[in-house]
């Protein structure tokens, strides 16, 4: 709620020298990466909808929904008033506030209601956008979009749950799918036993009667210690069948209209992503259609990990951007030893390079969304895809929580306590990181494309090579990378390492490529230099921070 006329002449002093609210955000048009970026990237023609979206996320009545939905986070309601179980999640009204914006807006299905060239560059604007507000309700947002390929390996069952999925009227309704207006997917794989250790699955299940294979009905007995959005309509799981770990469609209700054996045990307290239920689910008798081919379950699945990592970067992205612009209205505003806070020689460093930072993200993420937009038609996006999403997913999500961190810092105390939206984006921060898989199993996954698949490697290098010649930094960086990667010895321990390259590598081509001089340059010097420590303002001299922070929105 916006406070109207708060009263500055107290008792004892003044209250002078403190930023105005920010109010409502124009989330598009004071980013100039992110127009840059959905242009370049072919998705132009969308423009019009990431602008009407972005003035709806930037409201300050978006921002308190935020606000509330996380003060008062979902409560688990798993028996009626009689004693019956229900297995349900309540949520504060201003959850489904938000669930209601991104349904209408066809946030989770952008993509595949839009079937032509840069729609998955626009999916990806428009979940940045409401990401730099909220982060909880789009993990909701990101299985339904990403569960569309993996329903896709059996026909039948994507005839029925796709064109549910697809609408775009949100009904929170706890009634079997067919009778609701839009529905919601979820999934759940880690174990105790295993995490991201699939394979070490104890779920099991069995034919319900005697067809078998793809499409037919079986019964699921077992525990996932994972499951976000227990809410959801539907959900895909993992589970032992005599051929194999197969994939399986759960869906809340059973056929006969009767509630399906999910039985949720609790709701995790997470650091953060606090609207998020996330939930840890016995299967007890639960039907299910088996989804793909007997005993390819992670293969099948894979097909939807891809775009939940694909919305880790773009959440992550999101983060950055939202602190920076927060960060730059405070110094905008603050003074300290005679001069505004924007003015200081270290501040503007600070602030230049966690825009630089910030940028590089967006670009990567836009030109991922490219990749994975044209993978059906043209193989060495579709090779570039599969390992970009991995390295961008890596990269962008392991470098926010320390910006996070470092934009809270530009406010000191104010910025510390939990009236500032700070204190949650950095409780948010650490989440994509861990989510869809951490950072080991994200770069054995890289090294696993670099040495297994044969189109991986030529497409990424082909990539970067586009920006030879454009920076010396970059052209020895390139160098170094390739020698990096022909070295095979011991190569699972340089996994981080050779990611880090990576990513490095493609952000850099992508700025040379794309950004002014000022902000490639700079990121080149810094990131690819002789000294890079990873922390936020130590950009070298010669470094032209009015250039970048003028980009990023600042009134210098």
């Amino acid at each position: 709620m916006k406070i109207r006329s708060p009263i500055s002449n107290l008792p004892t002093h003044e209250v002078t020298n403190v930023p105005p609210p920010l109010g409502d955000q124009d989330l598009y048009g004071k980013d100039l990466p992110l127009q840059e970026g959905l242009r370049r990237e072919g998705a132009g023609w969308a423009e019009r909808n990431v602008i009407d979206f972005a003035m709806k996320a930037g409201t300050e009545e978006t921002l308190e929904w935020a606000n509330q939905a996380n003060r008062y986070p979902p409560e688990m309601r798993a028996f009626d008033r009689n004693g019956m179980r229900i297995n349900q999640v309540t949520f504060h009204p201003a959850y489904h506030n938000l669930m209601d914006l991104a349904i209408a807006n066809d946030l989770p299905s952008f993509a595949w209601n839009n079937p032509r060239s840069g729609n998955h560059v626009a999916h990806g604007a428009l979940s940045y956008l409401l990401n730099q507000i909220e982060g909880g309700v789009l993990c909701p947002m990101a299985m339904s979009y990403a569960v569309v390929p993996a329903l896709k390996a059996t026909p039948e069952i994507a005839d029925v749950w796709i064109p549910r999925l697809l609408a775009q009227e949100y009904d929170l309704r706890d009634i079997p799918a067919e009778e609701k207006k839009s529905i919601t997917m979820g999934m759940f794989m880690t174990e105790k036993q295993g995490g991201s250790d699939v394979r070490a699955n104890s779920t099991k299940a069995r034919p319900e009667g005697s067809k078998t294979g793809p499409g037919a009905p079986y019964i699921l007995s077992g525990h996932k210690f994972f499951c976000s959005a227990p809410m959801s309509d539907a959900f895909l799981s993992l589970a032992y069948t005599e051929n194999g770990l197969s994939c399986f469609l759960l869906p809340r209700w059973r056929p006969d209209n009767t509630r399906n054996g999910l039985y949720i045990q609790r709701l995790k307290d997470k650091v953060g992503n606090k609207s998020n239920a996330s939930s840890e689910m016995e299967l007890v008798e639960a039907w299910g259609l088996m989804l793909g081919e007997e005993g390819r379950g992670v293969r099948t699945i894979i097909e939807m990990v891809q775009g939940t990592r694909y919305y880790c970067a773009v959440g992550s992205a999101a983060l950055m951007r939202q602190a920076v612009t927060q960060a730059i209205h405070h110094a905008t505003h603050r003074s300290a030893f005679q001069k505004k806070l924007l003015q200081q020689p270290l501040m503007q460093n600070v602030l230049a390079d966690l825009a630089l930072e910030s940028e590089a993200a967006t670009t990567l993420f836009l030109r991922l969304g490219r990749a994975i937009g044209d993978a059906e038609t043209d193989p060495a996006e579709a090779a570039l895809a599969r390992i970009g999403t991995a390295i961008g997913k890596y990269w962008i999500c392991k470098r926010t929580p320390g910006h996070i961190y470092e934009a809270m810092e530009c406010h000191g105390g104010p910025g510390y306590i939990e009236e500032s939206i700070l204190p949650r984006l950095y409780r948010e921060a650490p989440v994509n990181s861990i989510w869809e898989g951490s950072g080991n199993v994200i770069c054995l996954d890289v090294l696993r494309a670099l040495y297994k698949d044969p189109g991986a490697l030529p497409a990424f290098f082909a990539e970067i090579e586009r920006a030879r010649g454009g920076h010396k930094n970059l052209d020895l960086h390139i160098t170094r990378l390739k020698a990096e990667i022909d070295e095979r010895g011991n190569f699972e321990a340089r996994a981080r390492r050779i990611t880090e390259m990576m990513a490095l590598a493609w952000q850099a081509a992508l700025l040379v490529q794309y950004a002014p001089s000022e902000v490639s340059d700079a990121f080149c010097v810094s990131r690819l230099g002789d000294y890079w420590s990873g922390a936020y303002g130590t950009l070298p001299d010669g470094v032209d921070f009015s250039a970048i922070l003028t980009r990023a929105g600042a009134s210098l």
